[in-house]
């Protein structure tokens, strides 16, 4: 048996070795890399090596010969149109990340019925660099506000483990029906996954089972008893979390939000869209130091703040704290 040699390089630091073989060799399966490396024909520095070993630059990794790879579809190239749009949504740009003013109704991946999303056009936000830029955080179709791409394959490591581990600190407004009570406060309620006719929904867990979910709110303005802004942090997250925890545990469903809502969640006078907003996220930055992002509000909520005489505070420029 012939055998390959490769060798680590300074973007690929910390990546798993399961995610190394799944980037060059993306034909071969999971059962096969698991029995590569149980029979050692896989070695990382001529020793045997687990699907979860941490590589670092330089290591040298022996690579059995590999199935072939099925012939790449054919993409369909990002319309000048699209291109400049995604390049007027850039609020943060450096070596290893981009930052992103995510518009309410773009979809971030693809899925039914979606023909348009942003995953599938990132190659236009290359900038010249020889990787195109990778998600490593989701927002909602409707949701608007700041998302992060990583540039690298180790800012997508370092990224990815800071979402994972809790030390992205996301911020989120939103307009909701009606004013909580308390006006501020800590919500603990457990979430599960339902399928239905109109597709999956999410629901609070029953009998306190399902998967925890966890979000501090204040109110920081409120329009009589009609509205509130609230300030939302998912400390956990969830699916569609701060829309349940709003509509349930608050019983003041986010405006527009029919799907969980219902009709209680549309108020007169004010726009049927989705009134959440990822407003700002502070969270390590791949080179060092914190990274702190902030968005501002879309048309149809700086319409709604308008309205109802909330104060709209200035958008601060994009640090990063060493």
């Amino acid at each position: 048996m012939s055998f390959a040699t490769r060798t680590v390089s300074e973007d690929e630091a910390e990546i798993r070795l399961d995610r190394w073989f799944r980037r060059h060799h993306p034909a071969l399966t999971q059962g096969a890399l698991q029995k590569m490396l149980r029979t050692g024909q896989i070695r990382v520095d001529g020793r045997k090596a687990e699907a979860n070993t941490r590589l670092s630059p330089g290591q040298e990794i022996r690579v059995p010969p590999m199935p072939e790879a099925p012939a790449p579809k054919a993409e369909r190239p990002v319309s000048d149109r699209d291109a400049a749009m995604l390049e007027r949504l850039v609020i943060h740009r450096d070596r290893s990340v981009l930052v992103l003013d995510k518009p309410h109704g773009l979809a971030v991946q693809g899925g039914p019925g979606i023909t348009r999303n942003l995953d599938a056009m990132l190659d236009a936000l290359r900038f010249e660099a020889e990787e195109r830029p990778r998600l490593v955080h989701r927002l909602d179709r409707d949701t608007s506000g700041v998302l992060l791409l990583a540039r690298t394959a180790t800012a997508a490591t370092k990224l990815a483990a800071a979402f994972r581990g809790r030390d992205a600190h996301k911020t989120y407004w939103a307009v909701v029906a009606g004013v909580p009570t308390p006006r501020d406060g800590h919500i603990n309620m457990p979430l599960s996954k339902q399928a239905g006719l109109r597709g999956e929904r999410v629901a609070p867990a029953e009998d306190g089972e399902g998967t925890r979910a966890f979000t501090d709110y204040r109110t920081v303005d409120a329009a009589r008893g009609y509205a509130a802004w609230l300030e939302m942090n998912p400390l956990t997250g969830r699916t569609h979390q701060l829309r349940v925890h709003a509509a349930s545990a608050l019983k003041c469903p986010i405006v527009g939000d029919g799907k969980y809502g219902g009709s209680a969640a549309h108020l007169e006078d004010l726009s049927g869209e989705l009134h959440l907003h990822a407003r700002a996220i502070a969270v390590p930055h791949p080179e060092g130091g914190t990274l702190e992002v902030s968005a501002p509000l879309p048309p149809h909520m700086n319409e709604t703040f308008a309205f109802l005489g909330f104060d709209r505070p200035k958008t601060p420029a994009p640090r990063r704290t060493r």
